[in-house]
């Protein structure tokens, strides 16, 4: 059986119609439209895919983020302090260094449970803080 590189290596060879055979044995699914070359890079990915292990579902989601107009988020680490005027007070979250949030001395489980009792009604914690921001193309 032949190496993860070897199989890179190998690909750099390949017919165009090889490469569309391998992509359809590795994915099983049909052939995107794409030049020989992307289509070679893409079969690359799959197979390291498959022998190293796919990216995590958070990588993808990032990666998915920035052309669908959806919000990304900014992320928060251990010490960071969250403030928001609401209704002319001002709220202060914490993030604790073992991840706990923390608002008016008290443990939250989530940002948005904090939002929810500060506001009164169902907001995105992240939302409220000011932690998602428009993705840009």
């Amino acid at each position: 059986m032949a190496s993860l590189e070897e199989e890179v290596e190998a690909l750099a060879t390949m017919s165009p119609a090889q490469l569309r055979s391998r992509w359809q044995v590795l994915t099983r699914g049909p052939v995107p439209k794409i030049s020989d070359e992307l289509l070679r890079l893409a079969v690359a990915y799959e197979l390291q895919a498959k022998k190293m292990g796919d990216l995590s579902r958070d990588a993808r989601r990032r990666l998915d983020q920035p052309g669908s107009g959806r919000r990304a988020d900014i992320p928060t680490s251990p010490g960071t302090r969250l403030a928001r005027e609401w209704q002319g007070a001002v709220h202060i979250v914490a993030i604790e260094e073992d991840g706990r949030i923390l608002w008016n001395g008290r443990p939250w489980r989530s940002l948005s449970e904090v939002a929810r009792a500060i506001t009164g009604t169902r907001w995105s914690g992240p939302k409220f803080f000011g932690l998602k921001q428009k993705a840009t193309a």
